[in-house]
């Protein structure tokens, strides 16, 4: 079983929203999420990867706890939200990536996003859709892809040189 290191930007319950700044390596205040709204579970980063819109690609974890921001995680994958991003004119590819955390014991059977229910796994869509439209952004899910597929898309997004 494949392992990734997971570094949590914004907590679980949490409704700030944190981003890693790599040149002074602290974490900045980003924004504060609309009213009633807050993150489902711990989200992200999946260390040493980059994406199409030049950041570390996008991780939640989906867990029983609740970690800090700064937190590094060993987890494993158990699927991956394929997602385009509209902002302005411009669209790119944004996919989300689903990990259960070493440590959780509520969770540690689960080996598929499929195993979480379809209900579930349209609330964390919904979740980011409105996320991204109080950001004056579309976020359009595209389908959901297995673990499997989605090691095969972080191994060619590795970027070891940042």
């Amino acid at each position: 079983m494949q392992y990734y290191d997971i570094i949590i930007e914004t907590i679980k319950g949490g409704n700030l929203k944190y981003k890693y700044d790599p040149p002074t390596g602290i974490f900045k205040l980003r924004k504060a999420l609309p009213l009633g709204m807050i993150f489902p579970y711990d989200f992200g980063f999946i260390e040493g990867t980059k994406g199409e819109d030049g950041d570390p690609l996008d991780a939640m974890i989906i867990s029983e706890f609740s970690s800090f921001t700064g937190c590094k995680m060993k987890c494993r994958l158990v699927g991956v939200l394929l997602a385009e991003q509209t902002e302005g004119r411009k669209k790119i590819r944004n996919d989300r990536y689903f990990f259960i955390p070493d440590e959780s014991v509520i969770f540690s059977s689960i080996n598929s996003m499929t195993q979480l229910g379809t209900k579930h796994n349209e609330q964390l869509k919904e979740f980011f859709v409105n996320y991204n439209k109080a950001e004056g952004k579309l976020f359009t899910p595209l389908r959901m892809i297995t673990a499997e597929k989605g090691a095969t898309m972080l191994a060619k997004a590795y970027n070891p040189g940042g």
